[in-house]
């Protein structure tokens, strides 16, 4: 700890890193994941880490299994840690008499932190949410979580820790129907009806999220698939580069091209392919299919600025169709689109996209930064949150040219959806 630390500013230090990780609503619901080695390692791993995907060994059936012998792919995700946030003001002479004041104001400032980690987690989670649930109706309460719940169970995912974050009015919309009639014996219905409050049901914890994202309706028509990229796709996890290095690949995206008939497409657009298409989704582990569509998400737009050209979609489809032994046992959908396929647009009204995710799917990495009193600083307090080790540090110092005092609280992390297909979203009121 520096010199001159007012003792107010550092029990209001003290007392901001003991509350922090309260007011984390949606970031302390995903998995911690902490950087291996300290932070001279991270430095020179550019504060990037691969994470191994899960296995899902194949099954083959009878006593011959000559051909089936093969290699282990161990698929992985890049994680980073490049989100620093900061608020920083400057404290005039005569702003510094009233320390009370100064002390709110970075109380103040913390809370803001807290909710741009929590934006971060969210928009993170939402902009790779490929589960997609739409709703023609506005929210009602168990249809709706029975909804999402039936995407996970068929296709094989975790059945506990389900989490759920709905916007407000969705949120509320919720409740009020849970609370008809009023006057019922039900606990849930008693504290929907009395505090608009909805614990858990439908195999999930529900949480109301003060942030919002509008998904925009999507408003290219005529969209169909072509084979001048590849169809499906066939999961590598690794190449060699010119200097015979060993390249990780990241296989959670794929690039396609589309034919545009009419608009543009965006990203964030939610589609699946055509109903008599047969690109069902399947139990990821048995490989059964669901009978379902898969949905998928645009990502990016790479070339023909979304019109006819190629985008990026995640997840990729991965279909069987190369033969590989990494397709079979990463297989997510029960067949390859034909050439001209069309995809269907489910984001077809303007709404607020609400999560839904198993906690290990998304990851929020502390982060870690240099602040050394001896480099200068008047003051510096730095700390990390008691949980989830978020670094946290408060820097201030004096000018005299005009007696003022620029002071800065700030926060490093990063976040990573590990794995988009343990994420989703569900729109209600679509046409």
């Amino acid at each position: 700890m520096a010199v001159n630390l007012p003792k107010n500013e550092l029990v209001a230090f003290d007392n901001v890193l003991a509350d922090f990780e309260d007011m984390l609503v949606v970031a302390q619901e995903v998995e911690k994941f902490d950087m291996p080695g300290g932070p001279a390692e991270q430095q020179r791993y550019s504060d990037k880490v691969w994470r191994p995907m899960p296995y899902i060994p194949a099954v083959y059936g009878g006593f011959d299994q000559t051909s089936n012998f093969g290699d282990i792919t161990r698929l992985a995700v890049p994680v980073t840690v490049g989100i620093h946030k900061v608020t920083p003001i400057k404290i005039g002479p005569k702003d510094g008499r009233d320390e009370a004041s100064i002390t709110r104001y970075f109380t103040d400032a913390a809370q803001s932190l807290a909710s741009a980690i929590n934006l971060s987690v969210f928009t993170t989670a939402i902009n790779n949410a490929t589960l997609v649930s739409k709703r023609t109706v506005a929210a009602t309460g168990y249809d709706d979580l029975a909804a999402m719940n039936a995407i996970f169970t068929e296709q094989g995912l975790p059945g506990t820790n389900r989490k759920a974050f709905y916007s407000a009015r969705d949120y509320l919309s919720m409740a009020g129907t849970i609370a008809k009639p009023g006057t019922s014996s039900s606990p849930l219905t008693q504290t929907a009806y009395e505090r608009a409050y909805v614990a858990s049901i439908g195999g999930f914890d529900l949480f109301e999220n003060d942030q919002a994202y509008i998904l925009p309706a999507a408003s290219a028509t005529g969209v169909t698939i072509t084979n001048t990229q590849p169809l499906y796709y066939t999961p590598v996890a690794s190449t060699l580069d010119s200097d015979n290095n060993t390249t990780n690949i990241d296989n959670r995206k794929q690039v396609i091209s589309i034919a545009v008939t009419s608009g543009t497409v965006k990203v964030g657009d939610a589609f699946t392919f055509a109903a008599n298409s047969g690109v069902d989704s399947v139990h990821h582990i048995s490989k059964q299919d669901t009978g379902q569509l898969k949905t998928f998400r645009i990502t990016r737009i790479v070339t023909g600025a979304g019109g006819t050209g190629t985008v990026e979609i995640e997840p990729p489809i991965i279909s069987g169709g190369g033969g590989t032994r990494a397709e079979a046992e990463y297989k997510n959908v029960t067949q390859a689109p034909a050439n001209g396929t069309a995809l269907v647009f489910l984001n077809t009204v303007a709404a607020p996209a609400n999560l839904f995710f198993i906690p290990g799917a998304i990851e929020l990495i502390p982060g870690s930064f240099a602040v050394n009193a001896d480099d200068g600083w008047n003051v510096v307090a730095k700390g990390t949150t008691p949980k989830l080790g978020i670094p946290l540090s408060y820097t201030r110092q004096g000018a005299i040219n005009d007696l003022s005092v620029k002071a800065r609280l700030e926060v490093d992390y990063g976040v990573g959806a590990v794995n988009p297909e343990m994420i989703g979203m569900q729109l209600f009121n679509q046409s």
